[in-house]
């Protein structure tokens, strides 16, 4: 295996993008990446792309060969991959970028994540989304996203204390470095009373604790370690790689309260990094709602369970913490167009560890990334540092 590092980045601007198209969303996140990497498209030797439902959201399928060719790469008959694994399809395609590089089967590999998801209804919008969770005994009794982490919640407030004022300081922290972040959706601050007296949508769960519907579009280079200074000044090293699953329903756990799959792939990653989890100097978590990013800090270790409440409350988790989460914003400020979130998560990663973070710029050595699909059924989490 060898060593592979990210040498280019690109991501467009989250949110309602009425005016840029599906292709023109991944064709712009993958021109910033070329220009960031000082690469010309014919460099380019394989392309992998997460997007979970592009049949449905805008109906194109075969999204592989629609990205090489209107990436003008097509003419080189360069292979392209669709990648799916529901709202963690980014995250797998940077994975099998990476492991595309790692093995030596290539050397410069893209791994980009794209999803429009606003030309549809909202009505249309939950039921693609409900598809990523168990439809044969969860969406056909009428459960959504938002209803199965309200469970989720419901049960964690009960067994560990949790208030309803901890939850929404997980949204407060968000809001705060999403108003720093230039691509987020959401650049404005928002109080405790934002989020508490917002609409209900599921108990306890407001609309202030669920991430966004949302377009965009992230993509990232891939190269050997060796060659990555051919391309960059500041490449920024793949550290470990870990991927787990779980159960595709969420009673089928025994515990709704801790992501398996979050565990196991979280301690893969640290084993093949090796690193200890007080070497993490951030972490981008799959904040899809306020639930996710509590359950996220403890199942990934860096808290027992039932302390990251509170460890919130106080200021732990805050950009200038002992261990900031989601400088970026997360899913809940940023945006969640879902199957371009975990190649963004890469994208806020490479960009604080080469220093080019801006006003929400966090000073570390090594960052980690957490991308969900579904309720925890799949869950991909890599690890990086400077070189």
């Amino acid at each position: 295996m060898r060593e592979v590092a990210v040498i280019g980045v690109g991501c467009t601007k989250f949110g309602e993008r009425w005016e840029t198209s599906f292709r023109d969303l991944f064709v712009q996140a993958g021109a910033l990446a070329l220009e960031d990497g000082n690469l010309s498209g014919e460099r380019i030797d394989e392309i992998f792309v997460g997007n979970m439902s592009a049949g449905r959201f805008i109906e194109q399928e075969h999204i592989g060969a629609l990205i090489a060719d209107y990436a003008g790469l097509a003419t080189d008959n360069i292979p392209a991959t669709r990648v799916e694994a529901a709202c963690a399809s980014g995250g797998l395609a940077f994975r099998q970028a990476y492991t595309a590089v790692a093995s030596g089967m290539s050397d410069i590999v893209v791994a980009a994540g794209v999803e429009k998801m606003t030309d549809v209804g909202t009505e249309v919008t939950t039921d693609v989304l409900a598809a990523a969770a168990d439809r044969e005994w969860e969406g056909i009794a009428g459960i959504t996203f938002p209803g199965l982490y309200a469970m989720m919640a419901t049960q964690y407030m009960h067994r560990y204390g949790l208030t309803r004022e901890q939850l929404a300081q997980v949204a407060v922290k968000n809001h705060d470095n999403g108003a720093k972040n230039p691509n987020a959706q959401f650049q404005k601050p928002i109080t405790i009373e934002t989020v508490t007296k917002s609409t209900l949508v599921a108990d306890p769960l407001r609309l202030f604790d669920c991430s966004p519907v949302t377009d965009g579009a992230s993509a990232v280079i891939l190269a050997p370690l060796e060659r990555a200074r051919e391309f960059t000044d500041t490449p920024i090293k793949v550290l470990g790689c870990g991927q787990a699953s779980s159960s595709l329903a969420l009673h089928d756990r025994k515990d709704i309260c801790t992501m398996d799959a979050t565990v196991a792939a979280g301690n893969r990653a640290f084993q093949t990094a090796k690193v200890e989890r007080k070497d993490i100097g951030f972490v981008e978590v799959h904040d899809c709602f306020t639930i996710a990013e509590i359950c996220a800090i403890e199942d990934l270790g860096f808290c027992k369970k039932g302390e990251a409440g509170k460890l919130t409350e106080e200021g732990y988790t805050a950009r200038d913490g002992k261990l900031p989460i989601n400088p970026s914003g997360g899913l809940k400020a940023c945006g969640h167009p879902v199957g371009a979130t975990g190649v963004k998560q890469v994208y806020e990663t490479v960009k604080q560890l080469r220093g080019d973070a801006g006003g929400r710029q966090i000073d570390a050595e090594i960052g980690m990334t957490h991308n969900v699909g579904g309720t925890g059924a799949t869950v991909v989490c890599h690890i990086f540092g400077r070189v």
